[in-house]
């Protein structure tokens, strides 16, 4: 049971840092929180390794005054120094041109423990919903991939 409360801990504190680093635009901070190897999903782009990802998010969150996530406690499988988890994301995003930026999503992820640290190896974020809090914007059509631990298939767009 330790070893899953540590490795819950470390996950958590992996969401909480890469939460900071989006907040901050700390571009460095957030390319440490991806494996050398890693590979991030979202929409129709494909993401490898912490130097991608980061170039995507400096290019993407040029058009914000700053971006707040909000991640909810991970459904996680945890063994071995890896994990995958189902974590549900809220989005607060303040853009410039002050159009409505809530979302609601989620992200399927594995994770793998490198030098005591945990990090995205893969991640997946299934966009729910996009607009006004008052959840009058759009809602998008969804994949049910099962209960957890249940994953998308890697190749997932």
């Amino acid at each position: 049971m330790t070893d899953y409360l540590m490795a819950e801990a470390g996950i958590r504190q992996l969401h909480a840092r890469y939460a900071d680093a989006v907040f901050r635009k700390d571009f460095a901070a957030f390319a440490d929180c991806f494996t050398e190897d890693a590979e991030w999903r979202l929409g129709s782009y494909v993401l490898r390794g912490p130097r991608e990802a980061a170039a995507f998010l400096r290019e993407r969150i040029g058009n914000s005054h700053w971006v707040l996530m909000n991640f909810r406690s991970p459904i996680l499988e945890i063994g071995q120094g890896v994990a995958t988890g189902r974590t549900y994301v809220t989005e607060l995003n303040a853009y410039k041109n002050a159009a409505p930026g809530h979302t609601i999503a989620t992200y399927y992820e594995r994770f793998a423990e490198r030098n005591g640290v945990w990090r995205r190896a893969w991640a997946f974020f299934q966009l729910h919903y996009m607009g006004a809090e008052d959840l009058s914007g759009t809602f998008y059509p969804q994949v049910d991939y099962g209960p957890p631990p249940a994953m998308p298939p890697e190749d997932a767009l």
